[in-house]
């Protein structure tokens, strides 16, 4: 299994004729994920190699039964596409796009709690999901990203960070460590998708035995997941904090990462994930080397 996308899921791209839809659409296609669809209003009718494009995601829903949805449209244009995509059906929308007003962030995602309960936003500003060998919808480049092994372990990922994403992908490919999911979340204040939300699938997920969760500074969602790590998770996690050594006040990468009134911190963070069991590394490679060391421990356990 994987969690949110498999190999049965139908995506759609929402701005697919343009430079950024298109190439991130068809290495997803090229990877194996069924894109069904591209959505472009005005140029409906047309395809892009062979993908055909229609003006509404309703039309795109109708013709091709799509559940998920790829938005990789300019900011001004990502919150009404955003909510388009979940009129018409769509279940689960990965936008990519960064710059999006924090005000529309929030605007958009309460409309979604509100209207849309069963709709799932992952991102914005996020490089999207994997479950390799299965489905891959938004930037992350395929080819790193580790296949699970029918037996496991398989370990699931969860990232604020986007570039951290893939050096945690591929740290777990360099030790031959199968990934049952990858999600990135994304760094922008009001992510559609939390920490808790991974978590909580990763612990259901029977194809997910370990979990590696990178966070970074600002906000509170790591201490959040930290009391919800305690509470209901009992699979072997290992966690990297970003941030260590940032000036309080000062935005580092994501909108969301800055430290204000001494809240926010990377060792706060720190703190609050190894009181919940969760192993920290002080750099991506520790926190590959410290799940390594977990996979190692569950193999010795099922031997």
């Amino acid at each position: 299994m994987a969690i949110f996308v498999d190999q049965n899921t139908k995506v759609i791209v929402q701005g697919l004729t343009g430079g950024q839809g298109k190439y991130h659409g068809l290495r997803n296609k090229a990877y194996g994920t069924q894109i069904v669809a591209g959505v472009t209003p005005g140029k409906g009718g047309t395809d892009v190699e062979g993908i055909p494009v229609y003006n509404s995601v309703a039309e795109a829903v109708k013709a091709t039964g799509a559940t998920a949805s790829f938005v990789t449209v300019p900011p001004k244009a990502a919150s009404a596409a955003i909510l388009e995509a979940a009129g018409a059906g769509i279940t689960f929308i990965v936008c990519i796009t960064e710059g999006i007003p924090a005000q529309d962030e929030a605007r958009t995602y309460n409309t979604l709690v509100r209207d849309f309960p069963k709709v799932r936003l992952l991102g914005p500003n996020c490089p999207g999901i994997i479950s390799p060998g299965k489905c891959n919808i938004g930037i992350t480049a395929g080819e790193i990203a580790q296949l699970p092994s029918a037996k496991g372990p398989n370990v699931g990922i969860v990232s604020r960070s986007g570039t951290l994403t893939y050096q945690a992908l591929y740290e777990l490919k360099q030790l031959g460590i199968g990934v049952s999911t990858c999600v990135g979340i994304g760094g922008d204040p009001v992510p559609g998708t939390s920490f808790i939300d991974c978590l909580r699938e990763f612990q259901a997920d029977p194809e997910t035995h370990a979990i590696i969760m990178i966070g970074e500074i600002g906000g509170s969602a790591e201490e959040e997941a930290a009391e919800f790590i305690k509470a209901n998770v009992t699979k072997p996690m290992s966690a990297y904090i970003a941030g260590v050594t940032a000036p309080a006040g000062k935005k580092m990468g994501h909108a969301g990462a800055i430290v204000s009134g001494g809240k926010g911190t990377a060792q706060g963070k720190m703190d609050a994930l190894r009181a919940a069991g969760v192993l920290v590394g002080h750099n991506p490679t520790e926190a590959g080397s410290l799940m390594a060391g977990i996979v190692a421990g569950i193999v010795a356990g099922l031997s």
